[in-house]
């Protein structure tokens, strides 16, 4: 049993509007572009390859955003998982600029089509990045001088430790990165409303319907238990979810658990007095501690992480005492929903995206920062299968390695590994 179905009855299953199940794929069809996922990339991916006139079917191994998509923190956040820094290094800062900009559209896109499409998804703006010691503060203070003189980046403010305290109910932060463009929102109905979107443009959207083989050729074909779908082409975005469909994909990435709590409703007041302004707020610590206030005015809390793969008991418990670290206050609060899911990882943390043949494309290793990025992701796919293919191909110029030990020794050597950042967190 994978960790999602040990976790099923999650907050935003709760309190998301019903979903009627769509059928599985039936018989022999065929289609234009079958997009593998039905996660955000995958659904974003749909949406504009419809929108093009292509005929697109969409297959989804379990329901609509049953992954990372609909069950993660929800933070849309400008720029990639390693860092500006990180993707100069890679690819230049040229290269680095225009995929810096691709990543703010991807933001102004969740704008657009929660407008568009009437998605009620409960989205807010801004978002705190917080220091919890003088180091971290300092790396604050880079980063926002880097992307103001460098990026043109204007939407940047550091915050001290004072204002910061006026924001976050908590002693613990000692400054801030306020970024008003970057939000957050709920992540379900968010990914249900472009599927449904996508329906509306013409997509034929499959649900229970795991692709169990793959031949690849000048066309794609791929077979499900129950059917068989003849396509020009495929965009692979099921991430982690693919398992050893294309094994070429799957030593490049990694799954790694993740846990969130959601409190019982603390009431408006109450709410509004522990974050200010509807932020959304992480830290900058490797394994950091992220939280948010939910519609019904909960406290989302998410900031435990499995590299091991493994679901550690107690992880509601565990992961209301990392909360408690931060808003002691809460003492008399109960979690009424823990759950936990998995995010895939590179070994650089920077996006994967590219092609396997001239007609099968992929996209995956989102590493924890995809809300945004997903949906730009989706429309680089699409861009480049209607022929316009240079954006998409500027994050080909990523180089990405295999994990190292192979299928068998890459988790223990991930531990091993992660065992110094944690260190290094708490030094």
């Amino acid at each position: 049993m994978t960790l999602e179905e040990r976790n099923l009855s999650n907050y935003y299953q709760a309190s998301a509007p019903g979903w009627a199940p769509r059928p599985a794929l039936a018989g022999e069809q065929s289609c234009d572009v079958v997009v593998v996922g039905a996660g955000l990339a995958g659904c974003s991916a749909a949406l504009e390859l419809a929108r093009r006139g292509l005929s697109v079917a969409l297959l989804e191994a379990r329901q609509v955003g049953f992954g990372a998509s609909g069950r993660s923190g929800a933070q849309l956040i400008a720029g990639y998982a390693c860092g500006q820094d990180r993707i100069e290094a890679l690819v230049g800062k040229e290269t680095a600029r225009a995929l810096w900009d691709i990543s703010l559209e991807g933001l102004e896109l969740v704008r657009q089509r929660v407008a568009q499409h009437d998605i009620d998804c409960d989205l807010s703006w801004g978002h705190l990045l917080v220091a919890l010691k003088d180091r971290q503060r300092r790396e604050l203070e880079e980063e926002y001088h880097k992307l103001s003189s460098e990026y043109g980046y204007t939407s940047l403010r550091l915050l001290d430790q004072a204002t910061v305290r006026g924001k976050v109910a908590s002693e613990r932060y000692v400054a801030g990165l306020l970024d008003e463009r970057s939000g957050h929102c709920h992540p379900l109905k968010y990914v249900q409303g472009l599927a449904a979107a996508g329906e509306a443009a013409g997509v034929k959207l499959f649900e229970g319907s795991p692709v169990v083989k793959l031949s690849r050729g000048r066309e794609v074909i791929l077979e499900t238990p129950t059917g068989r779908l003849r396509s020009r082409f495929a965009v692979l975005a099921g991430n982690c979810y693919l398992g050893g469909l294309v094994p070429e994909l799957r030593r490049k990435i990694m799954a790694v658990g993740t846990y969130i709590v959601a409190t019982e409703p603390l009431g408006a007041a109450r709410a509004a007095a522990l974050l200010g302004d509807n932020l959304a707020v992480s830290d900058i610590n490797f394994v950091l501690d992220y939280f948010r206030l939910s519609a019904d005015h909960r406290l989302l809390f998410g900031g435990r992480v499995s590299y091991s793969g493994l679901d550690p008991l107690g992880t509601s418990r565990a992961t209301r005492a990392r909360m408690l670290k931060v808003f002691p206050q809460l003492r008399d609060v109960a979690v009424e929903y823990a759950w936990g899911g998995y995010v895939d990882i590179t070994v650089n943390r920077a996006p994967h995206f590219g092609r396997l043949d001239d007609n099968l494309y992929f996209l995956q290793g989102f590493s924890g920062h995809g809300m945004a990025l997903t949906g730009i992701a989706g429309r680089l796919a699409a861009e480049a299968i209607a022929g316009q293919a240079e954006r998409f191909d500027l994050y080909a110029k990523i180089r990405h390695l295999d994990f190292p030990g192979g299928l068998a020794l890459r988790r223990p050597a991930l531990v091993l590994a992660m065992l110094w950042y944690r260190l290094r967190d708490f030094l």
